[in-house]
């Protein structure tokens, strides 16, 4: 992983293309209605989110990209929502009103983390005059920008998108295009072309194997002269074809779809934004797919910044992930898990001779949280505290036998007589120690407590010790 590709600084990207406010009425429903045979939602919450290139331009902003935005809105009490929230995240907007026509905005009712139904409110407009002042604006702010990106949602913003692209063209401004519709020559000239594989087989036809998307996809984009073509293909991953390149193939990176909504916006947000830093279509792509992965485990339209990018691509990059790691690599290990919102464990010890009773031990601590981190003692710190004929066993051998228990993730040591500095850099969600402590004695539980989270005081299996299987060994 190369953390360059994040560093966004001075980098401006401009986004044209149909925005939209999503709307999300969340409520419970505890009855069906006497009206009609349909679930009553009470609506307890009301949020609105920037949707459609509103949403492109969001993500880019949370990356920490400069953005630029240039799309069309009513003159209504929605665009000024739309405005206010995106101006707040640093997005610069270059609105064209249009007095006829509602912001469009889709309204999603949303019950137990379910989406119920979708109200759309919308009107199409693309006159010449609004292609007019659109032009107008990229035109203005093309001398500014490091890329631009095209987001089609086929409602009226784009209809004249040839125009626009020369444009950039003509600036040596690379354009990546987010398509819609059944016409790609419209695209003519664009840098990178991003269909999902239903729009793709819209326009080449049913592809039944890899070999013929490749194909037919090549076809294309030497036909509308594209440098390269991305096809997102969901749960079967992406394919990127490129001039005087192997096809490129990676399988998507989300573990569990929770909402698709905005993935697409997320796909060309970090692919742009990586591609402006590497100048690499290949890299671009590997930065995209992670971002996607991850915002399809949320809610909604959701979004991911550098940093959270950064800890995904890092953990990524190495090749054991579990087990025996180094402190550092426990460290971004519980980035990630965090991240994907999993309660980490940790404890430590010395762990010298295992027994049945810190096998018990290790069960009740994992079944605190989601991921078990067990810290231990190395081969100088356990003669401190136990004497010189301790260890029986070497730091080695004590790691791989508890790397080889279920219910531990992850195994790492520390050299100090206490594990006060490790917990402080790994900095878990819940401390956990046997014995007869009171948890302000155990060594780490204020920056736990202070972090917000728990120390927890289990109690070891009786009948079982370290000291009385070594005294019962010497006879």
């Amino acid at each position: 992983m190369n953390s360059s590709y994040l560093n966004f600084k001075d980098k401006n990207i401009l986004v044209v293309g149909d925005v939209m406010l999503d709307r999300y009425w969340h409520g419970g429903t505890s009855r069906i209605s006497p009206e009609a045979p349909v679930q009553v939602v009470k609506v307890s919450n009301i949020e609105d989110r920037p949707g459609g290139a509103a949403n492109v331009a969001l993500g880019l902003a949370k990356l920490g990209v400069s953005v630029t935005l240039v799309g069309v809105v009513g003159d209504d009490e929605n665009a000024g929502i739309l405005k206010k929230s995106l101006e707040k995240e640093g997005v610069e907007c270059h609105f064209v009103y249009s007095p006829a026509l509602p912001t469009i905005t889709k309204l999603r009712v949303i019950s137990r983390h379910q989406q119920l139904i979708r109200l759309d409110f919308e009107e199409r407009e693309d006159t010449l005059e609004q292609n007019e002042k659109i032009l107008e604006a990229v035109t203005e702010c093309l001398p500014n920008a490091n890329a631009v990106i095209f987001s089609d949602y086929a409602k009226g913003c784009l209809a004249g998108v040839p125009d626009l692209i020369e444009a950039a063209n003509k600036q040596n401004v690379p354009s990546f295009v987010d398509p819609k519709g059944n016409d790609f020559s419209i695209y003519q000239g664009a840098t990178l072309v991003k269909p999902n594989l239903s729009e793709f087989e819209a326009i080449v036809g049913k592809c039944e194997s890899a070999k013929e998307i490749v194909d037919k996809g090549n076809a294309l984009r030497e036909k509308h002269s594209w440098d390269a073509l991305l096809v997102t293909r969901g749960e079967d991953g992406l394919v990127l074809l490129q001039d005087n390149h192997n096809p490129f193939s990676l399988a998507t990176a989300a573990k569990e779809v929770f909402d698709v909504t905005g993935a697409g916006d997320t796909v060309i947000a970090a692919l742009t934004a990586v591609y402006v830093t590497s100048q690499r279509f290949v890299d671009a792509v590997e930065y995209a797919n992670q971002a996607a992965g991850f915002v399809v485990g949320k809610l909604g339209t959701a979004s991911i910044t550098s940093e959270q990018l950064e800890v995904i691509m890092f953990a990524r990059s190495r090749t054991t992930n579990f087990g025996v790691l180094s402190p550092e690599q426990v460290r971004e290990q519980i980035k990630l898990a965090q991240l994907n919102g999993e309660k980490v464990v940790f404890t430590n010890g010395c762990f010298d001779i295992l027994h049945p009773g810190h096998v018990a031990y290790m069960r009740q601590a994992k079944a605190l949280g989601d991921r078990l981190i067990v810290a231990v003692n190395t081969d100088a710190s356990v003669k401190r505290l136990k004497g010189e004929k301790r260890p029986i066993n070497d730091l080695k051998h004590r790691m791989a036998v508890l790397e080889g228990i279920g219910a531990i993730d992850w195994v790492t040591c520390f050299d100090e007589d206490t594990p006060k500095e490790l917990i402080e850099a790994l900095s878990p969600d819940v401390l956990v120690k046997g014995g007869d402590y009171t948890i302000d004695s155990i060594v780490g539980a204020d920056h736990v407590i202070n972090s917000g989270g728990e120390v927890k005081v289990l109690t070891f299996v009786d009948g079982y010790s370290t000291t009385s299987i070594i005294e019962k060994a010497n006879g």
